[in-house]
């Protein structure tokens, strides 16, 4: 069956992050400074891990991949909603946001694999400290990062080409201040029912899959920390993977809220679904690099020295 309409050549509205106008400039200058701040302490952390030898351990080198991903992925979607604010415009292109979709989810889901895959180092060095350099040398992380970018690709072009398949009525507001999966099929003219099940089923692999891996990897660790005789042991253990919980919690907390709860088309629930994605999208990659410089000794030595 032809399309209802010809796709291409439209451009969508962006609900944005307000109403009214005078709110526009104060929230310009607040995320600006937010946007910035975010690329410049994730771009320290991974300046000072490059030039410290000291940090070029697993642990480091995924926390490294972990801030190019914050960076990538805020610039996703702040750069765009800043310049809509400045013009006073809403409208993005379809290829535009197809494209901000795509980089989206692929950058999102970047940050939930390396999450789970700094877990796995931590459980290695704490459980199985003897076999640490065999399983976790160079070319196994690189292969890790390697397979986490492919794997994420994959889901964020999957689901790129199921949206890129529907139908969209021109004059539309994405009910979000930038293209995300669920909004978008809000607005579509065609049934979407396929793209439902592969969010549901895909999605809900994404999150909850590293999620478990991330319990299974701290209840082990948990379990390896009651067994350290000394109290100054167990606070080092504690000290170490105290910065990762943080950054888990905040993230998967967030995420959760935004794609595993329902949420009604009242303007009250499009409100709480804005912040929700406010929180994913700009808070949380603001706040990593403060989280684990301020709670790691190491990397706030490393600071200090460069």
């Amino acid at each position: 069956m032809a399309r209802e309409n010809e796709t291409a050549g439209f451009e969508f509205l962006l609900w944005g992050l307000s109403e009214r106008p005078e709110q526009q400039r104060s929230l310009f200058l607040l995320f600006l400074g937010m946007y910035g701040t975010t690329v410049a302490g994730n771009l320290l952390i991974v300046l000072a891990i490059a030039a410290d030898v000291h940090l070029h351990t697993p642990m480091y080198f995924f926390l490294a991949s972990l801030s190019c991903a914050d960076i990538l992925f805020t610039s996703s979607t702040v750069p765009k909603a800043l310049a809509n604010m400045q013009t006073r415009s809403r409208s993005i292109s379809y290829a535009g946001c197809l494209t901000q979709l795509y980089f989206f989810l692929t950058f999102g889901d970047m940050d939930i694999f390396l999450l789970a895959t700094m877990a796995y180092d931590r459980y290695v060095a704490i459980c199985l400290p003897l076999h640490y350099t065999m399983l976790m040398s160079l070319r196994r992380c690189s292969f890790m990062v390697a397979a986490c970018w492919t794997v994420t690709n994959l889901v964020a072009m999957t689901h790129t080409f199921l949206m890129f398949r529907l139908s969209f009525c021109p004059k539309k507001i994405i009910p979000d201040f930038f293209c995300d999966l669920g909004p978008l099929m809000k607005v579509s003219c065609s049934a979407t029912r396929v793209n439902e099940l592969v969010l549901l089923f895909l999605g809900g692999a994404v999150i909850l899959v590293p999620l478990l891996l991330i319990l299974v990897s701290y209840i082990r660790i948990a379990l390896a920390i009651l067994r350290v005789p000394s109290v100054q042991g167990r606070r080092k253990v504690i000290s170490t993977c105290g910065s990762h919980l943080v950054v888990v919690a905040l993230c998967f907390g967030t995420v959760i809220r935004a794609y595993l709860c329902p949420s009604s088309s009242s303007s009250n629930a499009v409100a709480e679904d804005m912040a929700a994605a406010v929180m994913y999208t700009v808070v949380t990659p603001l706040l990593n690099p403060f989280i684990y410089s301020l709670r790691n000794k190491d990397m706030k030595g490393a600071l200090a020295r460069n």
